[in-house]
């Protein structure tokens, strides 16, 4: 019974282990205080820890399938021009927006197969990151993914009213797989996803996407009809 019960609690990534060693000393200090303050610190170390949370996801095998960067809720589909400093070009690209609220799991999974081919982190605001004018104005951290075919993705981690550091795991030149984390934000934020416009979208606003798992895009309609089947 106790197995089963520790087998359903996901592991807890390395940067949040600090921050929860914090917590707990802080919920000891509140006991020793005043216990409904203890109460209340508890129940906050116990928020700390769920949103430190690294659960094992399950990629779909489709190099012609873009996966979900991030959980959350699909908050915007529609045209978008990438960063400047990723320097995509002048291409037409759909832009897919995932707001992370402090409740979803914050490590950011990789969209695509491919090398890291640029990453540019750009200071800003802590604007509300579901406003539109966050891709813009707020702090954020781009990266660049080439795949094998030549097509660019790009992801761009967006900082929020609470967040205040944005985590990257990858340096240039790196290659990573579909599904593999690259990154994290705390606490509460946004990933914006470019595609290229010849893609077909899988998603709309308002879904709920879950990260490394979520087909947004794909190459093909078949594809998308395959993915809508199978939810």
């Amino acid at each position: 019974m106790l197995d089963s019960i520790l087998s359903a609690i996901p592991p807890i990534h390395r940067e949040g282990h600090r921050y929860i060693v914090v917590f707990a000393v802080v919920t000891l200090l509140a006991f020793w205080l005043a216990q409904p303050l203890g109460w209340l610190m508890l129940a906050a170390t116990v928020w700390c820890a769920a949103f430190f949370r690294d659960p094992d996801r399950v990629t779909v095998i489709d190099p012609a399938a873009i996966v979900a960067p991030a959980d959350g809720k699909i908050s915007f589909v529609g045209p978008g021009s990438p960063p400047p400093a990723l320097k995509m070009g002048e291409g037409a690209y759909t832009r897919i927006s995932i707001f992370m609220n402090v409740f979803n799991c914050h490590v950011n999974r990789a969209p695509v197969e491919g090398i890291v081919e640029t990453i540019a982190y750009e200071p800003g605001l802590f604007l509300n990151a579901e406003l539109d004018k966050a891709s813009d104005d707020n702090e954020r951290n781009g990266m660049v993914i080439l795949r094998d075919d030549g097509q660019r993705i790009a992801v761009v981690q967006i900082a929020g009213l609470v967040a205040r550091r944005i985590v990257s795991f990858v340096k240039m030149g790196d290659r990573l797989v579909a599904g593999e984390r690259f990154g994290l934000i705390r606490f509460g934020s946004r990933v914006d996803v470019y595609v290229p416009d010849d893609r077909f979208i899988a998603v709309a606003p308002g879904q709920t996407a879950v990260a490394g798992e979520t087909v947004l895009a794909t190459l093909s309609r078949a594809s998308v009809d395959r993915v809508a089947r199978s939810t």
